[in-house]
C-alpha cells in the first residue's frame, strides 16, 4: 500500500480506533511471551544451576499444560464475552495475566509454575476470543482487516521478546517485563469505549452512540451507523441464539466449518511443531550456519516482519488472495524440507546442501505469516453474527488448541517411527488442501460490513453491495 492519497482515504479519522486496539492488545503481547516461553526457558530450568529444580518429565508438562489450560478455559470464555462484555473480559484476562507473571517470578517450586502455565492457557483463550470480537465490532470496515491483525502482531512481538530476552537475563526478569505490559493495559484500556455492537445487544443505545462518537472522526454519520447496527442486531436477535444453532442454521454452519478448517490448517501447516522444535529440526538437518538461540530469534523476527507487511496489505488485496498464495508457498517450503530429509536418510551426501533446512524454515516464517498465519484470526471475528460470536469463536479457538496438540503428536509419532520427512510430507499436503479449500469455499470479506458478510454467507446480496 502506498503512502499518499489512497492511504489517507483509508486511515483518515481512525486514530481513536487504533489507540483502543493497541491498548486492548497488550494482553496478546503477554500471551505471546507465554506461548514462546518453553523454547528459551526450559533449557535454563533443566540446567544444573537452575533457579527451580525441574525434571525432564515436569519440563514436558510445563510445555503441554498451556494447551490443556486453554482447552479447559473454553466454556468460561464463551460465558464471559456475552455476559460481562468484550471490554471487561479483556480487562479480566489482563488482571489474571498480571497475577500469573507475579506467581512465576516468585515461584519456589515447579508446582507453582505448572499451575501458572495452565492458567495462562485459559487466560490466553479468553484474550484471543474477546479481543478479536472487540476489534471487529469497533473498527471501520475500511481498515478492519488491518486492525484485526494487530492482535496477532502483538503476540509475535511477545514471542520475539521472550526468545531475545529470556536466555540472557535472570529468570525473574522476563516475568517483570510481562507484568509491566499487562499493568500498562490495566491503566489505559479502562478508558476505552465498549463495543457498540455489544451495547446495542444489551439495549444501551445511548452508550453505544457515545462509544461511536469517540471511535469515529468528526463529521461521520454516527446516526446512520447506529441504525445499521441496530438493524443488524435486531435481525440477529430474531434468529435463535443457542449453541445448537451453529449446526442448524446454514450460514452459521458455513462460518463454523470455515473457521474449524482454517484453525486446524494453521497447525497442520506445522507452526507449533517449528516453534517448539526448531532447534532439533535444524540440528537433524546438519546445519552449521547458525546457533540455536540465533535461529529462534531470526525465525520470530521474520514472522513478525511478514505479519506486519501482511496486515497493511490485507485491506488492499483481500483475505482470499493472501491466504491462497501463503498456503501454496508454505506447502512448497515444507515439501522441499521433506525431500531434503528423504535424501539424507536415503544415504545421499547432503553436507554441502545443509543450508537447505535453515533456508526452508526461514522462508516458511515469511510466507506462513504473510497469510495462513494471520488471515484466520481476522476471519474468525468477521464471519459469525453477533448472537453466535461467543459460541463460534470459542469453538474455533478450541479447535485451534486441539489441532496444535494433534500436530505435535503427528510430528512425534511419524518422526520417531519413520523419519522426519514423513510429518513434513503430511503438513505440506495439508497446505495445498488449504489453498484449494480457500479458493472454492471461503468468501472475500474485504471492504464488507459485518452485516454484508452475513448476507453473503446466507447466499444473499445486501442492498449496499448490490448498488456497488
Amino acid at each position: 500500500m502506498t503512502i499518499g492519497k489512497g492511504s489517507d482515504s483509508i486511515f483518515k479519522g481512525t486514530f481513536p480506533q487504533l489507540v483502543a486496539v493497541l491498548a486492548g492488545s497488550l494482553v496478546a503481547f503477554s500471551d505471546g511471551m507465554q506461548y514462546g516461553w518453553s523454547a528459551p526457558v526450559l533449557p535454563i530450568l533443566l540446567a544444573p544451576d537452575s533457579p527451580i529444580k525441574v525434571t525432564k518429565f515436569e519440563g514436558e508438562w510445563l510445555e503441554n499444560c498451556v494447551m490443556v489450560g486453554a482447552f479447559c478455559g473454553l466454556w468460561m470464555t464463551m460465558y464471559l464475552v456475552d455476559k460481562i462484555g468484550r471490554k471487561r473480559s479483556i480487562l479480566l484476562a489482563s488482571f489474571a495475566s498480571l497475577i500469573i507473571w507475579v506467581v512465576m517470578a516468585v515461584s519456589p517450586r515447579v508446582e507453582y509454575l505448572l499451575v501458572a502455565r495452565a492458567l495462562s492457557g485459559a487466560v490466553g483463550n479468553t484474550a484471543f476470543v474477546a479481543t478479536p470480537m472487540y476489534i471487529a465490532e469497533i473498527a471501520d470496515q475500511r481498515i478492519r482487516g488491518f486492525l484485526s491483525s494487530l492482535i496477532y502482531l502483538m503476540m509475535l512481538f511477545g514471542i520475539l521478546l521472550i526468545y531475545a530476552v529470556a536466555p540472557f537475563v535472570p529468570f525473574y526478569v522476563h516475568c517483570v517485563i510481562g507484568a509491566g505490559l499487562v499493568i500498562t493495559e490495566l491503566i489505559i484500556f479502562p478508558f476505552m469505549p465498549e463495543s457498540p455492537y455489544f451495547l446495542i445487544y444489551k439495549d444501551k443505545p445511548e452508550e453505544a452512540k457515545k462509544a461511536l462518537m469517540r471511535l469515529r472522526e468528526k463529521g461521520a454519520n454516527i446516526d446512520k451507523e447506529l441504525e445499521d447496527i441496530k438493524a443488524a442486531i435486531a435481525r440477529q436477535k430474531e434468529e435463535r441464539g443457542k449453541f445448537q444453532d451453529l449446526f442448524l442454521v446454514p450460514s452459521n454452519l458455513k462460518a463454523m466449518m470455515i473457521m474449524l478448517f482454517l484453525n486446524s490448517a494453521q497447525h497442520f501447516s506445522s507452526i507449533s511443531v517449528l516453534l517448539m522444535n526448531i532447534h532439533t529440526i535444524l540440528a537433524a538437518g546438519g546445519t552449521v550456519y547458525m546457533e540455536p538461540s540465533t535461529s529462534g530469534i531470526l525465525f520470530a523476527a521474520l514472522m513478525l516482519a511478514a505479519a506486519s507487511i501482511s496486515s497493511v496489505f490485507m485491506d488492499r488485496f483481500g483475505r482470499r488472495s493472501l491466504l491462497i498464495s501463503s498456503s501454496i508457498a508454505t506447502g512448497v517450503c515444507l515439501m522441499v524440507l521433506a525431500v531434503f530429509f528423504t535424501m539424507k536418510h536415503s544415504g545421499y551426501e547432503t553436507t554441502s546442501a545443509s543450508w537447505i533446512p535453515i533456508a526452508c524454515v526461514m522462508v516458511y516464517a515469511i510466507v506462513f505469516k504473510f497469510g495462513l498465519g494471520l488471515v484466520p484470526i481476522v476471519l474468525t471475528a468477521e464471519l459469525f453474527p453477533a448472537k453466535m460470536k461467543a459460541y463460534g469463536m470459542t469453538l474455533a479457538d478450541g479447535c485451534y488448541v486441539i489441532a496444535s496438540i494433534l500436530s505435535l503428536i503427528i510430528y512425534q509419532r511419524l518422526g520417531d517411527s519413520f523419519g522426519l520427512e514423513y510429518p513434513f510430507y503430511v503438513f505440506s499436503v495439508c497446505c495445498f488442501v488449504t489453498a484449494a479449500f480457500t479458493y472454492f469455499v471461503i468468501p472475500e470479506t474485504k471492504g464488507k460490513s459485518l452485516e454484508q458478510i452475513q448476507m453473503i454467507l446466507k447466499g444473499q446480496r445486501s442492498v449496499d453491495e448490490s448498488n456497488t
